[in-house]
């Protein structure tokens, strides 16, 4: 796949970090208009009624030996100092692509996979990419439901210890996904991210609940749409130091002028050598952002 170096996860043995609740909470009735509806299921009162499953995931191994694993001090020093940082959601705070959980889930996993793998590599614009793979499958808001019920989020290793450490230090935390509230918000709520600080994609649905696409008006349902939302949450906050962290093309994106200061590849999931070659800092261990937080 194109983008993509050796890679090896092990997604499958697991150990479960419980948020108290042995299953998730039975949704609220949904009223749909009559056109279409907007559902983001909502943020949870308690977040830790979610089930979440922390993935082991074995480390990378590169084929390419990188010089950026190693920050530099003024790097480190903008790490330490930043008041803002922006996750990537899919193969970042979690452990795998939720639009190809989703398309599995729903028989069509294999094909909508290669478009993830050529979307992610930048070799396709992303509105182009996250069309082609929903016209492939369709969810209905059914489906959508029954998948959040039974697929609990898979959190990378060590990604809450993280959250938890920088909001200890002030430091705001933003997930910019171009995935789906829907499946977004749950993440978000075990991680006790508020709903504002999320920007994502929306699927929408019929008054039958039958797929009817999505909403084109966010911005990250477009390439560099994660620039611009970075940018947008810095003209707003005035933020004076503000990181990206994620593993793909358009995360890199994000690091441009009014955007981004910094961008971190995490590798720890997938390693998309086009993207680790231009990261400021590359990464395979949460640990490493733990450590130099201490």
């Amino acid at each position: 796949m194109e983008g993509l170096m050796r890679v090896r996860t092990n997604p499958i043995h697991l150990h479960c970090g419980r948020h108290h609740s042995p299953s998730l909470p039975a949704f609220p009735t949904l009223q749909l208009q009559k056109k279409f509806y907007r559902n983001s299921f909502g943020m949870m009162k308690h977040p830790k009624s979610f089930n979440s499953v922390v993935a082991s995931v074995q480390p990378l191994e590169a084929s390419t030996r990188f010089d950026n694993t190693l920050p530099s001090k003024e790097i480190l020093e903008l790490w330490q100092d930043a008041d803002a940082v922006c996750f990537d959601v899919d193969s970042t705070v979690c452990v795998d692509e939720g639009i190809d959980e989703l398309a599995e889930f729903c028989g069509a996993g294999k094909v909508v996979a290669e478009w993830t793998a050529r979307a992610m590599g930048g070799s396709v614009p992303f509105e182009e990419a996250l069309a082609a793979r929903l016209s492939l499958f369709k969810p209905s808001l059914p489906q959508v439901q029954d998948f959040l019920q039974k697929r609990p989020p898979r959190i990378s290793p060590g990604i809450d210890v993280l959250v938890k450490k920088l909001k200890a230090r002030n430091t705001n935390v933003y997930l910019i996904s171009g995935g789906f509230r829907q499946m977004i918000n749950p993440v978000a709520s075990i991680l006790e991210i508020p709903p504002e600080n999320i920007f994502a994609n929306q699927l929408l649905f019929g008054s039958s609940g039958e797929f009817l696409g999505f909403d084109a008006n966010e911005p990250t349902s477009r390439s560099g749409g994660k620039a611009t939302a970075v940018q947008q949450i810095r003209k707003v906050h005035g933020y004076k130091r503000l990181v990206m962290i994620g593993d793909g093309a358009t995360d890199l994106e994000a690091r441009k002028p009014g955007g981004a200061d910094l961008f971190i590849c995490y590798a720890g999931v997938q390693l998309r050598e086009a993207v680790a070659s231009k990261s400021d800092w590359l990464v395979f261990n949460f640990k490493d952002l733990i450590n130099t937080l201490e």
